[in-house]
């Protein structure tokens, strides 16, 4: 479960100097030279000579600098910097475009740090360190020495640059930082040649990340690692080598369908693989933007929130086929065997399927806290309204594949909050997302997964529960902050929060409150599905029998429930 840090959300955004090796911009380092000047002690009367001298020199230099600006192109400008970031556009992350032989740190992130290095890279695993090798002939992959250089045997006087990165991306939350490996960047003169030799040579660059911290829970496996890995390799289409800190092989088993999506070459175990691998560049760090999300404006290509889903349909459906095709062969072998068994002279009974498509309920279901207590009620009224129900219990071991074919071919999920909600993500956009909220988990409940599925394009429904809908209810008293102020509860800590909310209470729906919101989501779904026109006449003719039937068993239909029936038999919401 995720912590509930409410923390600024920072986006990447423009910045005077956001690398080393940058420049300021001249006109900007004028503006404040002359607005320190003007605010110090200096400015007097009696210096006024000096001061209009200095101003008629900055005034000149402006002139020089802007004069190519004002009567030549955009182009020629730009060549008056050296700076490594090409593209400035506020909506182009920091140090995406660098020169080489330069390392460049966006730190400027809540969620994450990123440092990129160009040029001649070489990993030392041994001391978790990555050099970038500046070339004085400006070559790269020299190999002029044939022995690997130990290094505590390095030239100290050498080194240019030092930048340290723990590439994860919880950056803000010390306590879990404080487990995630350290990379130590350093950039070092290339002059004696005094370097490792590469053992591995890479044609295209690598991207390193952690799979420490929260991993081994689904939330923070997709939201601070998947999806971060999604939004930083997309603009190397496959062409990106990924390495990996506090690698795990149940991960990359879990995990490897979405990342072969990702890469056309199999990960790095950065810890347990000593050679020397040689990178033209490397990307330290991951990319976040918010809660399971992709914010497209800060793609390129407008890449979206979207297109990660479809790249999961890509991931899982050659997995997904091979489970039908070993379904539809145990279903033949089957029938063929029914078939055997079967007199000659039987005849075959017709079955005839019913031309309406029920709408497809799954129900993530939970055991102990946050458990539904009376879910087998509510999944016999789910039936009963017209759903064919499906309920999933998964666990770590759990196939990502098998969860994916449920959601992704349902038209609801219902689940309380807690991790398993992030398998939101698997249904198709403009399905229903009913996500239970219990007692002290409202603002989490949100940010975390309901708004994240609005952007997806779920039709995300919210039920609150009430205070006695909460096992909470029979422990404490109707006026303890627990129940009356579950916000105040959630201020004294998180260790409240998951003690009381998380870990400590249960869930009895109120059926009949329930019932509202399952009947809003089949009226959504049902009619999605089964309006046609071509159908329209058997839907008139059911709404038929069904009205005939019910005056028999002698009920009373009131005026006013006409056309609600009548809008669930033709998908028709008019009366006339």
């Amino acid at each position: 479960m995720a912590r509930y840090q409410r923390h600024q959300h920072h986006q990447w955004r423009k910045v005077e100097k956001p690398c080393a090796a940058a420049e300021e911009d001249e006109e900007s380092q004028t503006t404040t030279f002359l607005m320190e000047f003007a605010n110090s002690g200096y400015y007097y009367k009696r210096t006024s000579p000096k001061l209009l001298y200095l101003l008629f020199i900055s005034f000149l230099s402006c002139s020089f600098i802007l004069a190519p600006h004002l009567f030549s192109s955009t182009t020629t400008f730009s060549l008056l910097y050296s700076t490594p970031v090409e593209d400035m556009d506020v909506n182009v992350p920091l140090c995406s475009s660098i020169s080489n032989g330069t390392i460049c740190c966006d730190r400027s992130n809540v969620r994450s740090d990123i440092c990129v290095m160009k040029g001649d890279v070489r990993t030392h695993s041994a001391s978790s360190t990555i050099f970038l090798y500046r070339s004085t002939e400006g070559s790269s992959f020299q190999n002029r020495v044939s022995d690997v250089v130990e290094e505590n045997e390095e030239d100290e006087t050498g080194e240019l640059e030092h930048e340290k990165v723990k590439p994860y991306t919880r950056k803000w939350e010390t306590s879990v930082m404080d487990t995630i490996d350290e990379l130590q960047l350093i950039a070092k003169k290339d002059t004696l040649g005094m370097h490792h030799r590469c053992d591995v040579q890479h044609d295209v660059p690598a991207v390193f990340f952690s799979t420490g911290g929260y991993t081994g829970n689904v939330y923070h496996e997709f939201n601070d690692g998947i999806m971060p890995l999604f939004i930083t390799s997309q603009r190397f289409n496959k062409k990106v080598v990924f390495v990996i800190l506090d690698y795990h092989n149940w991960w990359v088993t879990k995990y490897g369908d979405i990342v072969s999506q990702l890469s056309d070459y199999p990960p790095i175990d950065f810890s347990g693989d000593t050679r020397t691998h040689c990178f033209p560049e490397v990307t330290v760090g991951l990319r976040i933007h918010d809660e399971l999300t992709v914010d497209s404006s800060l793609m390129e290509g407008n890449v979206s929130i979207v297109d990660f889903r479809n790249l999961l349909d890509r991931a899982y459906w050659p997995r997904i086929k091979s489970l039908i095709e070993d379904e539809e062969r145990e279903a033949q072998e089957k029938l063929s065997a029914s078939l055997a068994s079967k007199s000659s002279f039987e005849p075959e009974s017709a079955v005839q399927e019913d031309q309406f498509k029920k709408p497809k309920l799954v129900i993530i279901s939970r055991n102990g806290s946050r458990a539904i207590t009376n879910e087998n009620l509510m999944v016999r009224m789910a039936a009963q309204i017209g759903f064919e129900v499906n309920v999933l219990r998964p666990d770590r071991t759990t196939e990502l594949a098998k969860i994916y074919r449920a959601l992704n071919a349902s038209d609801v999920m219902i689940g309380v909050h807690g991790a398993a909600m992030t398998h939101f993500m698997f249904m198709k956009p403009g399905s229903v997302f009913i996500q239970v909220v219990p007692l002290g988990t409202e603002w989490a409940a949100k940010e975390y997964y309901g708004e994240p599925a609005r952007k997806l394009g779920l039709k995300y429904i919210g039920y609150q529960i009430l205070t006695r809908e909460s096992s909470l209810y029979a422990k404490y008293d109707k006026d303890d902050p627990v129940l009356r102020d579950p916000e105040s509860v959630n201020k004294m800590g998180w260790e409240y929060t998951k003690k009381i909310y998380l870990d400590g209470q249960t869930v009895r729906l109120d059926l009949g409150r329930f019932r509202k919101r399952l009947v809003r989501a089949y009226g959504y779904i049902f009619h999605r599905l089964n309006y046609h026109p071509h159908l329209q006449s058997r839907r008139i003719m059911i709404f038929t029998m069904h009205a005939n039937i019910v005056s028999r068993m002698h009920y009373c239909i009131h005026p006013n429930q006409v056309p609600k029936l009548w809008e669930r038999y033709t998908g028709v919401s008019s009366w006339n």
